[in-house]
């Protein structure tokens, strides 16, 4: 009986969850890559074994065979994507179920963790605080007629299956002279001659044609429109919060700052100051923010972990989901919070001792 994960080779979260495994006196783990897996690859699992599902990575080759062969760094294709990435992980847990493997996690709540619009609507319907949605849209055109019937100038648009704000566009529209609206579009995807490709800088749009062909792009692959929330701002940038979950317990807390719309670390967003927020907050304010986490964790409880995007709005009143992450603990060199289960301890060692000892027996024969 062993311990294995479903990873990239070569990635650093299979690197981490590997040395968070030695660290803890656990073996290490077998890795089995998600090629393997896309490819049909038996699991080779056995009675008791403990199976991992981890991130399937930026490996060119698995991004050939979840949405087809291209430019990496294109923008699009998220639907093919989803279908064969749960496809995947239905065929990974019906394989561990019939060898008698025990798989952390869930293939039905993963799968709603990676559609926007699921999750937006699994929250919604359990009291969580999530930023208002419009109704779905197909196109620009039908985007700006939603807009209007709902009077809302400020919106984020998200495909319905994106990941690291790929494709994500912070649009925003003012009146203008002559009866004509101003717009303005932000986002990280760059319009080439052969398409949409991902930067990490942003781009600003801020004509109708180029924000409608932006718009028009994204939508075949399904899109999630929600109010734009104002955010809270410390030290002169507005902020986010990155909250990792583990066992329903909220575990890491990271802020994410920028001073443009999108505060994803790669798009040029900061790590702020944690006690900077803890104090604008209040502790109430902190217990709240984390209670909200937990409630949004708590929707989906086949799941060790999952990583929360905690909105807080100006004034540091009130909060929103924006997005739960079912591998949303690549966090490297952040330490648990002080006074919580895991201080001290990384996110993939605070999950190897929450999680791992209950299969002790299983991972150490």
């Amino acid at each position: 009986m062993t311990l294995a994960v479903v990873g990239a080779p070569g990635d650093r979260r299979a690197a981490l969850f590997a040395a968070a495994c030695r660290s803890s006196g656990f073996p290490e783990p077998r890795l089995i890559p998600w090629t393997d897996v896309l490819r049909g690859a038996p699991l080779a699992l056995g009675p008791g074994d403990v199976l991992r599902l981890d991130s399937p990575g930026e490996d060119p080759d698995v991004d050939a065979l979840l949405r087809g062969p291209g430019n990496p760094a294109r923008v699009g294709g998220g639907a093919a994507w989803y279908r064969t990435f749960t496809a995947a992980v239905e065929r990974i847990a019906a394989s561990a179920a019939r060898a008698g493997a025990r798989l952390l996690g869930d293939a039905g709540e993963i799968a709603v963790m990676f559609d926007k619009r699921l999750t937006h609507a699994r929250l919604l319907e359990a009291g969580v605080p999530v930023p208002g949605a419009l109704p779905p849209v197909g196109s620009h055109a039908e985007l700006r007629r939603r807009m209007d019937e709902a009077r809302v100038r400020r919106v984020f648009v998200k495909p319905a299956h994106g990941s690291s704000a790929s494709g994500v566009v912070a649009l925003q529209t003012a009146p203008g002279r002559h009866g004509e609206a101003r717009v303005k579009a932000v986002s990280s995807a760059v319009m080439t001659p052969s398409g949409l490709v991902n930067s990490l800088r942003v781009q600003t749009y801020d004509t109708h044609a180029d924000v409608a062909a932006l718009i028009d792009a994204l939508a075949p692959d399904g899109l999630h429109v929600e109010r734009w929330l104002p955010k809270a701002t410390v030290g002169g940038r507005a902020f986010d919060l990155r909250v990792v979950v583990i066992n329903g317990e909220p575990t890491h807390a990271v802020v994410r700052t920028s001073r443009n719309p999108m505060t994803n670390l790669h798009l040029g967003g900061a790590r702020g100051d944690l006690g900077a927020v803890r104090r604008a907050l209040g502790e109430r304010g902190w217990r709240r923010a984390l209670e909200v986490c937990a409630r949004a964790a708590a929707c989906f409880p086949a799941s060790p972990m999952v990583g929360v995007d905690l909105l807080v709005h100006q004034g540091m009143r009130r909060f929103a989901v924006g997005e739960v992450n079912a591998f949303g603990d690549l966090l490297p060199g952040l330490t648990g919070l002080p006074g919580g289960p895991a201080e001290g301890l990384d996110t993939y060692t605070a999950q190897v001792r929450a999680v791992l000892p209950e299969y002790a027996p299983a991972c150490t024969t």
